[in-house]
């Protein structure tokens, strides 16, 4: 039997997804996890900040072994190598949302987060970011990119983020659609992964 918290996340993961972290109804969330007690997100989780660290949590350690797994494939290859790193983020949210039904939600918030500046982020917001070996990834993306300015390089890991958790978001919600026939899985990764390589290493154009 799911707890209130639990209902409390699986709610708030929707909400935050369709509505926005900070414009979400926590009165709508609380409804929408059949709880009849307005208060019950302050209770459980202190506040929309407590209910998000909450969401993050719930697939933070699962996207944190595989990056690690697939991080550590990456450094053996050539320093050259820059699909293999991107893969790294790019394999384990395919993995999330095909494994989870709330996955493409929770890549949705993720990608909101990473367009705010990280400066603004909470103490445990960053704890549970942390948790999910992005920052690992990241650090290695930076040692094999193309030389260019903090400036463009924050610029391009920020939209190539965006990019690939939207794609892999907007696969699942338009799948059994009307729209275009989906690659298969396998096809699908790599040709994200190239995709995702080619915006990190593209030509800079600075005025």
């Amino acid at each position: 039997m799911e707890t209130t918290p639990q209902r409390l996340i699986e709610a708030a993961t929707q909400g935050f997804a369709e509505h926005g972290i900070s414009t979400a109804s926590l009165v709508e969330i609380t409804r929408q996890a059949g709880q009849r007690n307005r208060g019950a997100v302050h209770y459980h989780f202190g506040g929309r900040e407590g209910l998000l660290v909450a969401v993050l949590a719930q697939h933070a350690g699962f996207l944190g072994q595989r990056e690690r797994e697939l991080l550590a494939i990456a450094q053996q290859r050539p320093d050259d190598d820059l699909a293999s790193v991107v893969e790294a983020i790019v394999r384990p949210t395919v993995e999330l949302v095909e494994q989870s039904t709330s996955g493409s939600n929770y890549l949705v918030i993720l990608a909101e987060l990473f367009e705010r500046d990280p400066s603004s982020y909470s103490p445990e917001i960053e704890a549970v970011l942390a948790r999910t070996g992005g920052y690992e990834v990241y650090a290695l993306l930076r040692e094999r990119m193309p030389a260019m300015d903090d400036e463009l390089r924050a610029e391009r890991f920020a939209l190539m983020t965006f990019f690939v958790l939207g794609s892999v978001a907007r696969r699942v919600r338009t799948a059994g659609s009307d729209g275009r026939a989906q690659l298969g899985t396998a096809c699908f990764v790599d040709n994200l992964v190239a995709m995702a390589s080619a915006m990190l290493t593209a030509p800079t154009v600075r005025a």
